[in-house]
């Protein structure tokens, strides 16, 4: 019997190394407001970087929650500050609440276009808004930012007459006070709650990026979208981010894969991101 036990007990083991699953894991927790498994560029940034985690065998699991299925859009920043969550898809002026600074990363002009964007990286003004950052807690595995759009269902906005009396959902604080000055009335809500304000006629306009149009399925609310050119109308940053407290917690190994999963991820984005202003033409 205690043969039989035994056995059994090995088997069991197997079994679990044969799936990835250990009980001395470090499991991470990875939450956003995006639709998952439908081609969101943002949901398959955190899906890379679970699977290039698992497969570097140290120790280390992400399990993600797409589509607010563990936080709201908005609830996302102070869970990681809070200790919480560990990891998000993050569209950062969500927390210009807590630092204005924030608001920067969402204007209108900033961000010319992908190639810019990628350089910007690097640049002073963004390693500012990364110190910032780091001391709410909160530290940027992968840099993202998605070129936007305006989309309308009562006409095409062209200039600053276009959105006058317009029920006007913004994507940021700041932004949206270009729009109230057009004459705009802002309605204040995250993008995933846009398609149902739209269909509800709470909402008459919005701008958001070319990815959550396509995602979202806005395209099924709008009458009239204004897309980006040549030079993008703006870009919004949403990086993948951490809580700070947590990779620090990490062993060596286990930060140097995680690491080396986001920048697969941000390689994967930026080969994507060139694309997301045609699908959202095309849908």
């Amino acid at each position: 019997m205690r043969r039989f036990i035994a056995g059994v007990s090995v088997l069991f083991a197997a079994a679990l190394v044969g799936t990835g699953a250990a009980a001395d894991d470090v499991v991470l927790k990875a939450s956003h407001q995006f639709p998952g498994g439908k081609g969101d560029v943002r949901d398959e940034m955190v899906q890379i970087i679970a699977r290039e985690v698992a497969k570097a065998g140290v120790g280390l699991k992400v399990e993600v929650f797409p589509g607010e299925s563990l936080f709201k859009a908005t609830e996302q920043w102070q869970a990681l500050v809070r200790g919480q969550l560990d990891i998000s898809a993050f569209p950062l002026d969500y927390a210009s609440g807590r630092r204005g600074e924030f608001s920067a990363t969402l204007m209108p002009g900033l961000i010319k276009n992908h190639d810019h964007a990628k350089r910007i990286n690097d640049s002073p003004f963004m390693k500012e808004i990364k110190a910032i950052m780091a001391q709410e807690g909160v530290i940027v595995l992968a840099d993202a930012w998605l070129a936007g759009a305006f989309g309308s269902r009562k006409g095409c906005v062209r200039e600053a007459a276009d959105v006058n009396g317009l029920k006007f959902r913004s994507a940021g604080r700041a932004f949206a006070e270009m729009w109230r000055g057009a004459g705009a009335s802002i309605v204040s809500i995250p993008s995933s709650e846009v398609y149902t304000a739209m269909q509800n006629g709470v909402v008459e306009a919005t701008d958001t990026s070319s990815g959550s149009f396509v995602s979202f399925r806005l395209y099924e609310q709008i009458k009239c979208l204004t897309a980006p050119g040549q030079n993008a109308l703006w870009f919004m940053y949403e990086p993948v981010v951490m809580a700070k407290k947590k990779f620090d917690s990490l062993s060596k190994a286990q930060q140097d894969a995680l690491v080396a999963a986001s920048q697969k991820s941000e390689d994967f984005f930026d080969r994507e991101t060139r694309g997301l202003d045609q699908k959202m033409i095309d849908a």
